[in-house]
């Protein structure tokens, strides 16, 4: 019988699925952040969402032990980014 996820790794795919649903709905403001190197400046709102949910949904304990949301945000939306031309890469 297959083993079920861990808390760990449930924690990292709802982080992923997080930054993709932000990745997906706020592709142009994506772009013209990493464009403008304002990057999270131009997300802000949406990271902060992102991450209020990711908060309401994992133990506190894990919240405070791990990074996988931010983790997520560069692995899922930013490597997604690299064509996009910009003086930061």
């Amino acid at each position: 019988m297959a083993e079920l996820p861990d808390e760990k790794t449930k924690a990292k795919r709802l982080a992923r699925a997080i930054a993709s649903d932000i990745s997906m709905y706020n592709e142009e403001k994506i772009v013209k952040g990493i464009v403008q190197d304002n990057f999270f400046d131009a997300i802000k709102d949406e990271l902060e969402e992102g991450r209020e949910l990711y908060r309401s949904r994992v133990s506190p304990e894990l919240y405070a032990q791990t990074n996988f949301f931010e983790r997520a945000v560069v692995d899922v939306i930013l490597k997604s980014k690299a064509h996009v031309r910009s003086k930061i890469w």
